[in-house]
């Protein structure tokens, strides 16, 4: 069975420790639509929770994160931070090869606002770690940190598919108005 890991972005403190709030970082957005919608077509869905996602620690993050044993059957989907944070792993692991890697605004916090967690020089041929190739969705509305981050990406490295999309924000909820993303299952079951 094919499998797939969606990794949340980050969460600001006061959101992770309300009490009164519905979702996780893991059940927040389009995350569990997405996980459901993989699961029915027999890919085996796993949606992490990663430890303090308002102040994350890469080592942390990626002790979760292998857990999950990703291979080259595995499709890697990460959302804002979460899309930094597999840029990262891949690569800090060279000799890895995956099967297919979907960032949604994924953020590389290029302004260094975080530093520790984004401090590593960018392989221009990271693409090539994954048989199935990476690709990148954006909105043409999102914000600053996204857009440069978009541009670090465009200038640093090769052969990523970009995917443009208007008026979506930052792909939450609030922005989407929706937990369903249809052209994101799309671009994730395509080959």
């Amino acid at each position: 069975m094919r499998r797939a890991i969606i990794v949340h972005g980050m969460m600001s403190k006061e959101k992770y420790y309300d009490v009164s709030r519905e979702d996780s970082s893991s059940n927040s957005n389009w995350l569990p639509w997405l996980q459901h919608q993989l699961i029915t077509h027999d890919i085996l869905a796993q949606t992490p929770e990663m430890p303090y996602p308002f102040a994350p620690d890469f080592d942390a993050w990626k002790t979760e994160f292998e857990r999950f044993s990703p291979d080259e059957e595995t499709l890697l989907v990460g959302h804002s931070l979460g899309g930094g944070f597999l840029i990262r792993w891949l690569n800090d692991n060279p000799d890895k090869t995956v099967g297919k890697v979907v960032l949604v605004a994924p953020w590389l916090d290029v302004e260094k606002e975080y530093s520790p967690l984004f401090d590593f020089s960018l392989r221009p041929d990271i693409a090539s770690q994954s048989k199935k190739g990476i690709d990148v969705l954006y909105s043409t509305n999102d914000k600053t940190v996204i857009q440069s981050s978009l541009e670090y990406l465009r200038q640093k490295t090769e052969n990523l598919r970009y995917h443009e999309f208007v008026d979506y924000g930052h792909f939450r909820l609030k922005e989407m108005k929706t937990r369903e993303f249809p052209e994101l299952l799309k671009i994730c079951l395509d080959n």
